[in-house]
């Protein structure tokens, strides 16, 4: 157990974790246009018509699974960060900023296709809903973070500021998700639950499944090649690093 633990600690250091996220990348992008499109088909050609929004209910398969990575996305940076101030280990600042414009886009895409369905649906692009707001308060943090990084010269002291945000702002992520339970909210409550039966037809709920494991692949995908070009600027004074770029020239 001890030697399994030494060898999954040792892909915390740089050189050790770059080659090994250049092999997942490709399964990873594979993954992803894999769910995409069975997840597209069976939400966009194979589900059937809502009967009470038509054919509008459709962006679901979009909406709902990029609001879930949003909140995820942000969990996972926040359980780097903490990783990263109790341990200090470069990668954990690493990671969380390659998820960052990721996390970021997924909640852009939350709120951007929210306004698309809402403006049918309840015929206002936008209102100051308390999930809407709280989703809007997490992209404000996405890009905080982002900001708060790039204004600091020192990678090391960025992280530690940028660690700090995520782990203050992390209460907002419940926020989001018990917002239609504290409140009484324009949005319906969550169709999908650990503790009860869907409350939509199966074939709509494994389209929104399926495109939920979509985001969830392109996501680590790219993450994992943005954290290799960080690690490249970062270490770009190492031995690896240089052994490495010596090699692609050759």
């Amino acid at each position: 157990m001890n030697n399994r633990l030494i060898n999954l600690y040792r892909f915390a250091a740089p050189s050790t974790f770059y080659p090994l996220a250049g092999k997942m990348i490709p399964w990873f992008a594979a993954l992803a246009v894999a769910f995409g499109l069975a997840g597209l088909w069976l939400g966009l050609l194979v589900a059937p018509t809502d009967f009470q929004q038509g054919e509008g209910y459709r962006i679901i398969f979009v909406h709902v699974p990029a609001s879930w990575m949003s909140m995820f996305i942000y969990l996972v940076m926040a359980f780097w960060a903490a990783l990263g101030l109790a341990f200090n280990t470069r990668l954990s600042g690493m990671m969380a900023t390659a998820l960052a414009p990721t996390g970021a886009l997924m909640a852009f895409l939350s709120l951007w296709t929210g306004a698309l369905w809402g403006k049918p649906m309840w015929g206002t692009w936008w209102v100051w809903d308390a999930r809407l707001t709280s989703e809007l308060i997490l992209l404000f943090l996405y890009i905080g973070f982002i900001a708060l990084q790039a204004a600091i010269d020192d990678p090391r002291r960025a992280d530690k500021a940028g660690g700090l945000l995520l782990l203050v702002g992390v209460v907002n992520v419940p926020i989001i998700y018990f917002s239609v339970k504290w409140w009484n909210t324009l949005h319906q409550g969550s169709s999908v639950s650990l503790t009860k039966s869907p409350s939509m037809a199966a074939i709509m709920l494994w389209g929104m499944l399926l495109m939920a494991l979509c985001f969830w692949m392109y996501s680590i995908a790219v993450a994992l090649a943005r954290v290799r070009i960080i690690m490249l600027e970062r270490e770009r004074h190492t031995e690896w690093v240089k052994e490495l770029l010596a090699g692609d020239k050759t």
